[in-house]
């Protein structure tokens, strides 16, 4: 059966094919093999880019899919709208967007089917009946049009904060159903093993743990073209000197370039040859270019900060191109960070009860923290300078959950590993969350 390829018209349409061409290939592979992803990089860097451009770019497809390229369905949803809604919103999400996605490539038969589906459900407006519309959704596209089902979940550290465990149960559901004919591609700046306590993903853990994809922050193909498509809506040719110095700038940053070539198309200063030297200090002057920076630094655990700024190698910061072999690859970023205070690497925790927020300074790192570490911090920091016994910190933080019988004490020990690393300035040595041998834990900030 063969399908029309025809689509609308989107900006990821104009990219080159070559963008994110190793990622994007790596991404396949592990698709084709029936596996979930996790398309992994620090905020700015691409990761939508790279999966709106498996949904919208056809030359893309053709170019990593061959004559499989038909045959894949990429359904794009972007998380961060539906960040703080019901787990039924969710489905309804799922579905109206598969609806969407249909319509987009002209499969106009397939989107018929799934809209009659979704018309049904909608008469009862109940979580129960949009899953099993979703479910035959699925199963009609997989088993009857042959069809290979990629959901793609964008921005999904957004949803995560809010989760609901019974969302990866659904989706092991739908993948059982149709076999290696349904798989996800999760958009995240961390790995969900490193965000969620394994609890809430236990069902789809064999299908996403350890599959990752990381971006590195520069992408070649992809940065010349923004470059070329910003001459062109401007009608500027600036000295080719002007990008060679962004590019370096900025590591090739793909939101820092753009926000940065931007800046310099609106001077007009790359014609002066003589004025090079003083893009650097534009740019920093630049509102919008701050706070990318801004973003960037607060992404960060307070250890990886100290890393970054000290020149200490980290893991993670390698990963993800921040660093190489522990020198930063962004030196925009570096003397950024030369004019932060010290005290943003050592500010103190303070817990808001009126806007059920924890900061660190003027930080708002609230979100940084899954439910159940930020419950345990909350906990422990109204229990300041006195000894919580574990079994005292399992009743009274998960007393409201249902998830409170998975939480054992060897799974407290985790949460607080990973809550130390993202709070300590040296999780090794930890001064705020103080373990005391064979009673608990105590907060001392």
């Amino acid at each position: 059966m063969t399908h029309h390829i025809m689509e609308t018209t989107t900006f990821e349409q104009l990219y080159p094919p070559e963008t994110w061409q190793e990622q994007t290939k790596k991404v396949v592979e592990m698709l084709r093999a029936g596996k979930s992803v996790q398309v992994i990089a620090p905020p700015g860097v691409g990761k939508s880019n790279l999966l709106r451009l498996l949904a919208y770019n056809g030359k893309v497809r053709e170019k990593h899919l061959g004559k499989d390229a038909g045959r894949f369905h990429f359904v794009y949803m972007d998380f961060s709208e539906v960040r703080e809604r019901s787990l039924f919103e969710i489905i309804k999400f799922i579905l109206i967007s598969l609806s969407y996605s249909l319509g987009e490539r002209k499969f106009d038969e397939e989107q018929a089917v799934v809209n009659e589906n979704l018309k049904e459900a909608l008469e009862f407006a109940d979580e129960l009946i949009f899953f099993q519309s979703l479910k035959k959704s699925v199963d009609y596209l997989a088993k009857v049009r042959n069809l290979y089902l990629v959901f793609m979940f964008d921005r999904f550290d957004d949803y995560i904060p809010n989760i609901d465990s019974r969302f990866f149960l659904d989706l092991r559901i739908l993948n059982s159903r149709v076999a290696y004919n349904l798989v996800s591609v999760f958009g995240v700046t961390r790995p969900v093993e490193d965000s969620l306590e394994t609890s809430i993903f236990d069902e789809f853990h064999e299908l996403l743990v350890g599959n990752h994809v990381f971006l590195p922050v520069k992408d070649p193909p992809g940065l010349a073209f923004r470059f070329s498509y910003l001459d062109q809506v401007t009608g500027k040719n600036p000295d080719e000197r002007a990008k060679k110095e962004i590019e370096k700038l900025t590591g090739g940053h793909g939101k820092l370039a753009r926000l940065s070539y931007e800046a310099i198309l609106s001077e007009d200063l790359p014609v002066q040859a003589e004025k090079i030297d003083d893009i650097e200090k534009l740019l920093l002057s630049r509102s919008q270019i701050k706070a990318a920076l801004v973003e960037l630094w607060e992404f960060l655990t307070a250890e990886e900060q100290i890393d970054l700024k000290g020149g200490s190698k980290n893991d993670f910061l390698e990963k993800t191109g921040l660093q190489s072999n522990g020198k930063i690859t962004i030196p925009l970023l570096k003397t950024f960070l030369i004019s932060l205070p010290k005290e943003a690497t050592s500010a103190k925790l303070v817990y808001d009860p009126e806007r059920n927020e924890i900061r660190k300074g003027d930080e708002d790192i609230t979100d940084k923290l899954t439910p159940s570490e930020f419950r345990l911090l909350r906990y422990l920091m109204q229990n300041a300078s006195r000894v919580c016994e574990k079994d005292e910190i399992i009743n009274q933080v998960w007393r409201d959950s249902k998830s409170q019988e998975g939480v054992t004490d060897q799974a407290l020990d985790q949460i607080v590993y990973r809550l130390r690393k993202k709070i300590e300035n040296d999780p090794d040595s930890p001064h705020l969350i103080q373990t005391v041998k064979g009673r608990g834990y105590k907060f001392s900030g």
